[in-house]
């Protein structure tokens, strides 16, 4: 039964179940008090435990199928004594209030084990900081959203749009960030995730995280690496020192080098309520460079007007840039 636990516990702790396998955990749970007895004496003693725990076999068949109720090989039964009489079986009613015993103890315990996710969103142009229940500082861009779960084991955030950095507060709890299929695990770091249009951003602006798609190490970042991973493929790229250029936008600036104007179009949106809207494929291809303030939009209309390819026009609050061979109203 503490093999169970164990192999349980660290199913919880990588975040590797699925919700079959969650299901089937807390079936294993409620089946009996001692279930949830050994389950939590391992989660005393899991901060000391971890390491080694990360590097157990997992047997997901032993751990949902082994006989709780087998007896050692090396127990032998003793005969009983003249006279006396067995223990008789336990009633059917004190098996009933066992189990309901451990059923309402494990609801007790359970929103510790498995909580309720936490929501956060922001609106285009409203970026906003807030403090995880852990001290971890999350930071927000805008336009973006995010869950984020504390419990017993671990710590898990899943971005599901947008942008954000993470100042992960010291805790014996792993810390993981799950967007677009990736995981980006935490080593005492702070650090940036994105999700764009056909990829997601990476950037350690200290300590230490691995990015992973599955069982699969993508890379391997320090502070001051950067990484662009493909949605299609999982392709990597390397970059070194984009962690500034990442986090400008909690500053208030769109920083870019030598990036596509389609990847300036969306950073600028998240951080301004009025949108630019690139209108041709490319206009959306061609490459730039610039460091310009979120909410100036006369610099930046001027400076892709400086672009001898693109054009652009003010029309329902925003800002339309094309190709000049595609543009088709005049300038205001």
């Amino acid at each position: 039964m503490t093999q169970e636990a164990a192999q349980w516990h660290v199913l919880q702790r990588e975040g590797a179940m699925s919700a079959a396998q969650q299901a089937q955990f807390m079936d294993w749970l409620v089946a009996a008090p001692e279930h949830l007895h050994e389950y939590l004496a391992v989660a005393r003693v899991s901060g000391e435990l971890a390491e080694a725990m990360r590097g157990m076999r997992i047997d997901l068949d032993a751990a949902g199928g082994e006989d709780a109720a087998a007896e050692p090989a090396n127990v032998v039964p003793l005969p009983v004594a003249r006279g006396a009489t067995a223990r008789p079986p336990a009633r059917p009613r004190l098996r009933r209030f066992a189990a309901a015993a451990a059923a309402v103890l494990a609801l007790g315990v359970l929103p510790l084990l498995w909580p309720q996710p936490v929501q956060y969103r922001t609106a285009a142009g409203a970026p906003r900081s807030f403090a995880l229940a852990d001290g971890t500082r999350v930071h927000m861009n805008g336009d973006s959203e995010l869950r984020a779960r504390l419990w017993l084991l671990q710590r898990r955030v899943e971005l599901a749009r947008g942008q954000a950095s993470f100042e992960v507060a010291p805790d014996r709890r792993p810390f993981a960030v799950h967007a677009a299929g990736l995981v980006v695990r935490d080593f005492g770091t702070t650090f940036d995730v994105a999700l764009e249009r056909d990829q997601a951003r990476i950037a350690v602006s200290e300590g230490r995280v691995h990015v992973a798609a599955g069982a699969r190490l993508l890379a391997d970042l320090r502070a001051g690496d950067g990484a662009r991973v493909a949605y299609d493929g999982r392709t990597v790229r390397l970059e070194r020192g984009e962690a500034d250029a990442m986090t400008a936008w909690r500053r208030g600036r769109v920083v870019f080098r030598d990036v596509p104007l389609r990847e300036v179009a969306e950073r600028f949106n998240r951080l301004n309520p009025l949108r630019l809207h690139v209108e041709d494929e490319a206009a959306g291809a061609l490459r730039l460079t610039g460091n310009l303030a979120a909410g100036d939009l006369a610099s930046l209309r001027a400076f892709l007007d400086e672009q001898p390819t693109l054009s652009t026009r003010v029309a329902d609050g925003g800002i339309h840039v094309a190709s000049r061979r595609r543009a088709r109203a005049p300038q205001r």
